[in-house]
């Protein structure tokens, strides 16, 4: 999947902070002297214009993805004015590159996996100094929660029908171990494989009255529905996943089983409890402050002895009590708001809420694979895309951006679980 490097031209309604190169000399000098410590050794080829290398491994055949730097002072620039959100920024404009996106994900799994190591430890300490702070409107109280998801999923359905597999599903698939062991895998098997081990983990059959918190664009609900008969409430704030949703249900001749609410999962209080409640991938878009919200409006709808079966990208600990607080690229230009909670805190903010854990799955390395196939798709599909009125800067913000988390789970630093509780 080899790509071009040109400089795109940048809209400077839609990406202002793109549009404007920071001006930061004496940031820039020092960014220069953190960016040649932090890959001194490791196996990455840095090259720059007239074979200037900026960091210690960074010479033409030194081994290693090679980072392709073609603007250096813009880079140095927004590396010195923004930190990784400049990296990042500077790889929207084209200041670096890659030859190919299979060697952007390489040179980012490389980092990802030393990321604790690439900043010097005193300067460790005095992140909370130099790290930005999430802004107020991303908080996710019920106002910042729907501002969130807006900015997100109400993209374009057809933006995200382009590259995910025919069930619309937007999370970790579940790959076979011996099916899918020598080659990329079917990702359309591999996700409704992943909705049927969420479905017998919280014991979904015929007549078991279902919540979903997070509907997508309804997949999972029309299997609960349509394959085991069961009814179902999910819940979104995105208007675009509810519109496409009810379209789906009603041509699979399910609209009499399936309601899809427009509603906050703290605004969901039904007179009879559920027996069952899933929830894929939408806990980081909770937020650290309102994790026991979540569980506790989990616990008020399910009924004693009901399952719950949640899926979450999960972090460290350590990592996600360093991270908590802070404004990533990946915030500013793709997911406002959220956090990448941790087990351990999972489990702290479900068994306050009256819930015990009774089952853990984790297959972060499959969610690498489903990252990678989403990355590819999009890639060639790209002109699809591209007609309904993306520009080259949102493509070059979404290779990135798949890539990115594609590395994160390739080299351990982010992993994903389904999560089994109860309510005794």
């Amino acid at each position: 999947m080899t790509h071009p490097a040109p400089t795109p031209l940048i809209d400077t309604d839609r990406w202002p902070d793109l549009a404007r190169v920071p001006d930061r000399p004496v940031r820039a000098r020092i960014a220069r002297r953190l960016f040649t410590h932090a890959l001194k050794d490791v196996p990455v080829t840095v090259v720059a214009p007239n074979g200037l290398a900026l960091a210690g491994a960074g010479v033409p055949g030194g081994g290693g993805p090679v980072l392709r730097v073609r603007r250096p002072k813009e880079f140095l620039n927004r590396l010195g004015s923004d930190g990784l959100i400049g990296f990042g920024e500077a790889y929207q404009t084209g200041a670096w590159d890659t030859e190919t996106g299979d060697e952007l994900v390489a040179l980012l799994t490389e980092l990802a996996s030393r990321l604790e190591d690439l900043v010097p430890k005193p300067l460790q300490r005095m992140r909370s100094l130099a790290a930005h702070h999430m802004p107020r409107d991303q908080d996710g109280d019920r106002h910042g929660a729907r501002h969130n998801a807006h900015a997100h999923y109400d993209l374009s359905n057809d933006m995200f029908e382009a590259f995910l597999d025919p069930s619309m599903t937007y999370s970790a698939a579940l790959f076979d171990p011996v099916a899918d062991a020598d080659g990329p895998g079917d990702l359309h098997a591999a996700q409704l494989r992943k909705i049927d081990a969420m479905l017998d983990a919280a014991g979904v059959r015929k007549g078991t009255r279902l919540l979903e918190i997070g509907s997508g664009w309804g997949g999972l609900a029309i299997k609960a529905a349509g394959e085991r008969g069961a009814t179902v409430l999910t819940v979104t704030l995105s208007e675009e996943q509810q519109e496409l949703a009810r379209r789906r249900i009603a041509a699979a001749g399910l609209a009499g089983r399936i309601e899809v609410r427009l509603a906050d999962y703290r605004e969901v209080a039904e007179e009879q409890p559920f027996d069952a409640v899933v929830s894929v991938e939408m806990i980081e878009a909770v937020g650290r402050r309102y994790l026991p919200d979540y569980f506790q409006a989990i616990e008020r709808n399910l009924a004693r002895g009901g399952r719950v079966a949640v899926q979450a990208i999960t972090m460290a600990h350590h990592r996600m009590l360093a991270t908590q607080d802070s404004y990533s690229w990946i915030h500013k230009y793709v997911f406002p708001g959220g956090l990448i909670p941790s087990i351990p805190e999972l489990d702290f903010a479900a068994e306050t809420a009256g819930l015990r854990l009774a089952a853990r799955r984790d297959f972060g390395l499959d969610y690498a694979r489903t990252l990678r196939a989403w990355r590819h798709r999009f890639e060639e599909n790209w002109p699809k895309v591209a007609g309904h009125g993306f520009d080259e800067v949102f493509r070059r913000t979404w290779r990135f951006y798949l890539a990115y988390c594609e590395a994160g789970f390739a080299s351990g630093y982010l992993g994903v679980s389904q999560l089994t509780y109860t309510r005794p």
